[in-house]
Formats: structure tokens, C-alpha cells, sequence
């Protein structure tokens, strides 16, 4: 008997208000044609004054469990991925618990940026695998606008705001690839590269929350090459071939890492769930917010053969294969 994490429920919430690139053209030396050639960036979500990525958070959890048809008196482990908290302690989860009525459950961030979801993803699939939660609800949700220069045409066209969520609840399973559930996940980081995606700023440097900062072309170069590594060593784990994927749902952080990834990977295109153009970079938010995307439209369907990959800041990177 080998035991699964399998995806009951999943959920998404995107602030109203709306930002698009001709409305970003007005403030900062843009324009939508240079925005959507080199991101596919087409609009981002923005929260409102007054909201916080735990309101965030609570609103994407609300929806995963409708969808699974749970309570949130029924979840054993809240896990948060997230790089833009509400406060620096306590965690965003330990109010996203407390929203949901289940006090004295464990409840942590992680902060993986845009891996986050990832790593989070394998925390509670390792916490149900060893018995210690039957169900978990796992996280990804953002406020990026609040650590964004806004007169740096670089960074600040690419992010938006948003969360998304998925309700994991134990099953058994034959220890197959035709189980369902969460097959395997895969983890990587490597700190040399910490300057070339971060923010200027922390507790413990300049006392402020600083902004994002990023060099752009090196961040593509090696994120199209961590991204195919670890989407292949994901389909060797399982013993698969990229044939067998039904769908790839990627960190949303720009189409054309998107599109070179799928073509390194030789993946048809049409496999591969895109949502950047809807809501820009969302870090940690971006891969559930495509998954809920898949399944809700009805593309993503249960037995499907699903991989996740990411990558953030620091650099992060890692890859999940799942079976919905």
C-alpha cells in the first residue's frame, strides 16, 4: 500500500481591479506591443487598498473546498507558499487557518518565491506520505504590486497579483504511475545566483521591504534550462516519456520561456497551460491559478497526467508529476 496525495479540490481568486499594458503605457516608458512581444503579458490584477495576501489566500481556499466538497474543519495542515506576507510573523497560513475555523492544526509559510507552490506542494505530500495529515491545503498567493518599483519598466510591467489553492486528501494507492495523486516532486536551489532575481530590501538589511530587481536575460537563459532539466528528471523518476503528459502547467512567469521550454522539452504547445497573458507573473500564485484555470474549462480532466514546474528567485527550481 503506498499512500497518495491526491488534488481533491483546487481554487483561484484574482483581485477586481484590473490593470492593463495601455494603462501602464501612461505612467512608466512602455507600450502594450513591447509588453506583450516580450512577455505575452496582456493585464494584471492588482489588490485593493486595504488587502492582504491572506485575504487572498482565504478566498482561493474558500473555493478549493467548495470544490472538494470540504469543510475547512476538515484540513490538517495549511502550508502558505508565499514571498509577500501579510507581516513578518506570525505566518499568513496561521490566518488563513484561523479564517477557516481550524485551530491547533499545523499552519507555516514557505518562501520559495516563484517555486513556492512547488515546495509547498512537497512539504504536505511528504507530511500525508508519513502519516502525519490525512488532508492539507496548499497555497500559493501574492501581492507582488506592493514590492514593485513602479517607474522601472523591467520589472514592474511583468507581476500581478492573486492566489490559488489545492485540497490534498490521503488515498490509497498501488505505488504505480497509475495512481492518483502526487506522484513524485523534485526540489532544487542554488544561492550563487541570488543577484540576478531578488529584493533590495529585509528585516535584517535595510529594515524596508525593498523592490524587486532583476537581470532579465540571465534569469530567461537559465530558467528555460533548469526548467526542461527538471521536468525531464520528473518523467525519469516515474519511469514516462513526455508523451505520456497530458498537460505541462508551468510557473506563468512569461510566454516565451513557456514556448522555449515546451520546444526544449518537445512537448506540443497545446499541452501547455498558459494564463500569463490574463494576470502576469504572480510568483508563487502562478501555478495553481493555471491548474484551477485547466479544470475549471474542463481541459484538465481526473486521470489526466499532469507535471508542474517552477522557478524563482534565488535561484529555485523544481517540478512535480501528478496525477489529477
Amino acid at each position: 500500500m503506498t499512500l497518495r496525495s491526491v488534488v481533491r479540490g483546487v481554487g483561484a481568486y484574482l483581485p477586481e481591479k484590473i490593470v492593463t499594458n495601455a494603462e501602464l503605457a501612461k505612467t512608466v516608458d512602455t507600450t502594450d506591443e513591447w509588453i506583450v512581444e516580450r512577455s505575452g503579458i496582456k493585464k494584471r490584477h492588482i489588490a485593493a487598498d486595504g488587502q492582504k495576501t491572506s485575504d487572498l489566500a482565504i478566498a482561493a481556499v474558500t473555493k478549493a473546498l467548495a470544490h472538494a466538497g470540504m469543510d475547512g474543519k476538515d484540513i490538517d495542515l495549511f502550508v502558505v507558499a508565499t514571498a509577500t506576507p501579510d507581516q513578518t510573523f506570525p505566518a499568513t497560513a496561521a490566518r488563513v487557518q484561523a479564517a477557516l475555523g481550524r485551530p491547533g492544526v499545523p499552519s507555516f509559510d514557505i518562501q520559495a518565491v516563484c517555486s513556492g507552490f512547488v515546495y509547498a506542494l512537497a512539504v504536505a505530500d511528504n507530511f500525508i506520505k508519513a502519516g502525519q495529515a490525512k488532508t492539507a491545503v496548499v497555497v500559493g498567493a501574492e501581492i507582488f504590486s506592493r514590492i514593485l518599483d513602479w517607474t522601472d519598466r523591467t520589472t514592474c510591467v511583468l507581476f500581478g497579483d492573486g492566489a490559488g489553492a489545492v485540497v490534498l486528501a490521503a488515498e490509497e494507492g498501488k505505488g504505480e504511475t497509475s495512481d492518483r495523486g502526487v506522484l513524485s516532486t523534485h526540489l532544487h536551489s542554488d544561492g550563487r545566483h541570488h543577484d540576478m532575481l531578488y529584493v533590495d530590501g529585509g528585516p535584517s538589511t535595510t529594515q524596508t521591504t525593498g523592490h524587486v530587481r532583476m537581470k532579465g536575460k540571465e534569469v530567461f537563459r537559465h530558467a528555460v534550462v533548469n526548467l526542461a532539466d527538471a521536468v525531464t528528471e520528473a518523467l525519469a523518476a516515474n519511469k514516462v516519456s513526455i508523451s505520456d503528459i497530458d498537460w505541462l502547467v508551468p510557473h506563468q512567469a512569461n510566454k516565451r520561456i513557456l514556448d522555449s521550454t515546451a520546444h526544449k522539452l518537445g512537448l506540443d504547445p497545446a499541452k501547455v497551460i498558459v494564463t500569463v497573458d490574463q494576470h502576469a507573473n504572480t510568483s508563487a500564485a502562478s501555478i495553481p491559478l493555471a491548474l484551477a484555470a485547466g479544470v475549471d474549462d474542463g481541459r484538465i480532466k481526473s486521470g489526466d497526467l499532469v507535471i508542474l514546474e517552477a522557478m524563482g528567485g534565488g535561484f529555485t527550481w523544481g517540478s512535480a508529476l501528478v496525477r489529477m
